[in-house]
């Protein structure tokens, strides 16, 4: 053929992170086929949908099935009653963010990369280590990136000190994946501070928010006074009621969102009405009922048995004096390398010695060289068996 292709792909890196760990837990299962390898990798949650959810579920299905009830193609933008529920869940924290700047979808990690779409040719600033994502998909585009250096001296929360005081696409994760750091009020503070004044654009993807215990931690971006004039917030039901093989999520396009006199909100909508035919109806309801008294109730009894799990391989780290920075605010826990092994030679050692897997830092970024990412999301039987096998290796 003699079309064009998009040769801004060649600059990605060959393999996709999750494809490459799970390649080599794939090689090593087939050859050690009498040997169980715990999978402390991958962030997909292992608890099943609750009773309040799976009851909307059915009853959706049960809708569809008459012609009285039966629902064709959802809005783009998503159907009123999830926007008014999210709407209603942001007051919770004393928050006002009306249903129409509320946009549902089928993935945080869409979201994040489908933004792209409503932007020109901007510089982006992304703190390394990141979730491949935000970066492969401005690489995709062929943006010119600029990573901003995380690491254990700044806890992995990089901040904007020294920053030029230029218009940037800001991508900020908190609670981060894959560090599980949690940026506090006052940092927020600072960020909102130097998008404003430099012009910038912050993304903010909130997607672990349900997980934040703290109160000095904010579960959203609008919790920052002035940050509706500076950022889009997206969040998720995947980790927060276990949606990951349900896919919803929503992002939020504050009306003072105006660039000259495009409002971002208006882009988005027209990029959704072209590109996405919408969540299907049974989601939404299911997604509606994670939000409800008793739906919440139950996503959080879930999140606390991930965060007990948290605990027991934190402590582990901790009699083993081992640095690490997660597990508080977050499902995960973010390692260094023991031994001085960089991150994919430990990933293979934890594999051949105690068939744990986990996922090594090198592949979110260059800072993330070292380092290694292990999730709270297995069982308690796995967790717990993982961290025995883990005490007598470290």
């Amino acid at each position: 053929m003699n079309i064009k292709i998009n040769e801004n792909y060649d600059n990605l890196v060959q393999n996709y992170l999750f494809t490459e760990t799970a390649r080599r837990i794939r090689e090593f299962s087939a050859k050690n086929p009498d040997k169980k390898v715990i999978k402390l990798s991958i962030g997909d949650v292992t608890l099943p949908l609750t009773k309040t959810v799976i009851e909307a579920m059915h009853k959706a299905t049960e809708e569809m099935g008459h012609q009285e009830t039966f629902r064709g193609y959802p809005s783009e933008y998503g159907s009123d009653f999830l926007r008014a529920a999210i709407s209603k869940y942001y007051g919770t924290f004393g928050l006002k963010i009306d249903d129409e700047e509320i946009f549902i979808s089928d993935g945080a990690k869409s979201d994040c990369g489908n933004i792209v779409d409503i932007l020109g040719d901007n510089d982006v600033l992304i703190p390394d280590p990141v979730y491949p994502v935000y970066m492969d998909s401005n690489i995709m585009s062929g943006r010119n990136i600029e990573l901003l250096p995380g690491n254990i001296d700044n806890g992995f929360l990089p901040m904007p000190d020294g920053l030029a005081k230029k218009p940037y696409v800001i991508y900020l994760c908190s609670p981060n994946n894959p560090t599980g750091a949690a940026y506090s009020r006052e940092q927020l503070v600072e960020w909102v501070k130097y998008a404003k004044e430099s012009g910038s654009l912050i993304i903010f993807d909130s997607a672990y928010e349900a997980f934040i215990q703290d109160k000095d931690y904010p579960h959203s971006i609008y919790a920052i006074e002035g940050a509706r004039e500076c950022a889009v917030e997206i969040c998720s039901f995947s980790k927060m009621a276990g949606f990951t093989g349900t896919r919803c999520s929503w992002a939020v396009f504050p009306n003072e969102l105006v660039v000259g006199d495009k409002s971002l909100q208006k882009l988005w909508a027209r990029r959704q009405a072209t590109k996405f035919n919408g969540v299907p109806y049974v989601v939404q309801r299911a997604a509606e009922a994670a939000l409800t008294p008793e739906g919440f109730k139950e996503a959080m009894d879930n999140i606390k048995y991930y965060m007990e799990n948290a605990k027991l391989i934190a402590d582990l780290l901790t009699e083993k004096g081992i640095w690490f920075s997660g597990g508080v605010c977050s499902p995960y826990i973010w390692l260094k390398c023991p031994k001085e092994m960089d991150s994919w030679t430990f990933f293979d050692w934890l594999l051949d010695n105690a068939q744990v897997a986990g996922t090594p830092g090198a592949g979110f970024g260059a800072e993330g060289e070292g380092f290694f990412r292990l999730t709270a999301f297995g069982s308690r039987e796995n967790t717990e068996e993982a961290i025995e096998r883990l005490r007598k290796l470290l």
